[in-house]
């Protein structure tokens, strides 16, 4: 099937191309449109995988292991360890938070976490 024929093999008439091609490039022109476009496509093409949900799992793991053996030793290079660790912590749960909440067009499935 080349660019000028519909599925049903019905062909355009030149001022219908020539309107269909203006409608086109001003589309094209659209940034945002394009943009959203972009972007739609690919999350619909890839498959997210475990990274964030496997890196918020070990800085809460290294959080709670520091915050725990810097408290009991009161070493203070532990508890500064912890103080670097735990904003980490908190952005990407906020980031899986954000991730399971988000709308999603209804596939007849659960949000998925991962």
């Amino acid at each position: 099937m080349n660019d000028w024929e519909t599925p049903d093999d019905v062909r355009l008439s030149p001022r219908e191309r020539v309107a269909l091609l203006i409608i086109e490039a001003e589309l094209r022109q659209d940034r945002r449109l394009v943009h959203r476009m972009r972007a739609t496509h690919g999350r619909s093409r890839r498959r997210r995988g475990p990274w964030l949900p496997l890196a918020f799992l070990l800085l809460a793991c290294a959080s709670v292991f520091t915050a725990v053996v810097g408290i009991r030793t009161s070493d203070p290079w532990l508890l500064w360890c912890f103080a670097l660790l735990w904003p980490l912590t908190l952005l990407q749960g906020f980031r899986l938070l954000c991730r399971a909440t988000r709308r999603r067009p209804p596939s007849g499935g659960v949000t998925p976490w991962l």
